[in-house]
């Protein structure tokens, strides 16, 4: 079963942001707008970490927080705080009330989702997939390794996360743009062309001669990896 992640976020850009890239992770995930819907989507089912706007509506995330770790039954569910305050003693306040953790917005995707995998590590090694297979490509997120049935693969640090990203979801086709905000961070400002540029990288490093190409391009739409590529390999 993957982790699943509760989004307690009002900005619905946000939020559709996070979703989006969560899923993409393969995490199951659940948005709620205020601390009572929080409240009541954890009654519900009891997630495996939270992500927990500062500002909120009604209940303030602060406040959340407090009652989170009151009860027995979530006191040691991971939180995240996210939050437009960045000076030390708002970050002090933060932790100091029971979060694991705080990233200040506007933060990188790719930096939180790491540290959302750092966190359900601690808290539940099973949680978090270490090693991705399809076919004979195999990609370990512990070592940064990549290997193509018995040839190691070495990889660039930004053709290493853009076929990690694809690894997760074989079959999604993802835009340049959305390629870039999750691979490269939304923060980052790069031309949508480069993606093709280490796109062509990354099949030059993982495909010898007459192996079957992993990565497909969707004229028009973006790139996937092949969901049939197991059956091809």
């Amino acid at each position: 079963m993957p982790a699943t992640i509760l989004i307690v976020e009002d900005e619905a850009d946000i939020a559709i942001l996070l979703r989006y890239n969560f899923e993409a992770e393969g995490y199951a995930v659940v948005t709620t707008e205020s601390g009572d819907e929080a409240l009541e989507a954890i009654a519900e089912k009891l997630p495996d970490l939270i992500l927990l706007d500062w500002m909120l509506p009604e209940i303030s995330g602060i406040e959340l927080c407090r009652r989170l770790r009151a009860r027995t039954e979530t006191a040691r569910v991971p939180i995240i705080m996210l939050t437009a305050r960045g000076e030390e003693e708002e970050r002090v306040r933060g932790l100091t009330t029971g979060a694991d953790d705080y990233i200040v917005k506007p933060f990188s995707v790719p930096e939180l989702i790491a540290r959302v995998q750092s966190l359900l590590r601690r808290a539940n090694p099973n949680l978090v997939t270490e090693a991705l297979k399809v076919g004979d490509l195999e990609l370990d997120r512990t070592t940064h390794r990549v290997r193509r049935a018995s040839r190691d693969i070495h990889l660039g640090p930004t053709e290493y996360r853009l076929l990690e990203y694809l690894m997760c979801n074989p079959g999604r086709v993802y835009s340049r743009e959305q390629l870039l905000d999750g691979v490269w961070g939304n923060d980052v400002y790069v031309d949508e062309r480069t993606v093709d540029v280490h796109i062509g990288r990354l099949r030059r490093a993982i495909n010898r001669g007459k192996d079957p190409d992993p990565i497909r391009t969707v004229r028009g739409a973006g790139y996937a990896f092949d969901e049939r590529f197991a059956q091809l390999a």
